[in-house]
């Protein structure tokens, strides 16, 4: 089973978990499930000191999993980031769609978000052209080989998501 994906790109500070929020929200309103992954080139914990799950994973656990009625949060160590398409086949094969913020190297299908107070160039059509943008959520009109689509309407983008991946 192929994972139906897409993802949000942009230069750091455009708002693509801001528009993320809003598309997450109208595409639940619509009744679809739908999964997020979050690409941080950084360390992050979601552990915090103090905390048993925590403990355990400073402790040594290689893996860790806290779970409740509600929800579960798995903590793996690994020497790598996986592979996209490992995260989608391996954790979202129970959703409709998964939107995903960053992996602007990837191969997946791409919304581009461009503030024009942020940047005036583009990171799939300036000085390299990427095949996989479906469209730009701009916030100012664009003459562009794609469709631009109001970066400030959440529910917009979501109708252009459902177009594309959900009929």
């Amino acid at each position: 089973m192929t994972v139906k994906a897409v993802s949000f790109v942009a230069k750091s500070g455009t708002g693509k978990t801001t528009l993320l929020e809003k598309v997450v929200a109208a595409l639940k309103g619509k009744g679809y499930r739908v999964g997020v992954i979050k690409h941080d080139a950084h360390r992050f914990d979601i552990d915090h000191p103090g905390k048993d799950s925590y403990r355990l994973t400073a402790a040594g656990a290689d893996t860790m999993l806290i779970s409740s009625p509600e929800k579960l949060a798995l903590v793996k160590k690994q020497a790598a980031s996986p592979p996209i398409e490992e995260l989608l086949a391996t954790y979202f094969t129970d959703v409709d769609i998964v939107l995903t913020e960053g992996f602007k190297k990837s191969s997946m299908p791409k919304i581009e978000l461009h503030r024009r107070e942020r940047s005036e160039t583009l990171l799939c059509r300036g000085e390299e052209h990427d095949p996989t943008l479906l469209a730009v959520a701009s916030d100012t009109p664009l003459e562009l080989d794609v469709p631009v689509l109001d970066l400030n309407d959440g529910g917009a983008v979501a109708d252009f998501i459902e177009e594309k991946f959900l009929r």
